[in-house]
């Protein structure tokens, strides 16, 4: 395997890596979201 082949590679492992595991928190934050809602708090500030 060439340097070239080896560095493009590389790059599609790194990115695809990187856009995986964005899209796993993503869909963590959106399923804990999903099970706990935020509760709004109305105090008077006054």
């Amino acid at each position: 395997m060439d340097n070239l082949t080896f560095g493009l590679t590389m790059l599609l492992v790194g990115m695809g890596g990187t856009l995986l595991t964005l899209f796993l928190v993503a869909a963590l934050i959106r399923g804990l979201t999903a099970t706990f809602p935020p509760t709004e708090e109305n105090e008077n500030q006054d």
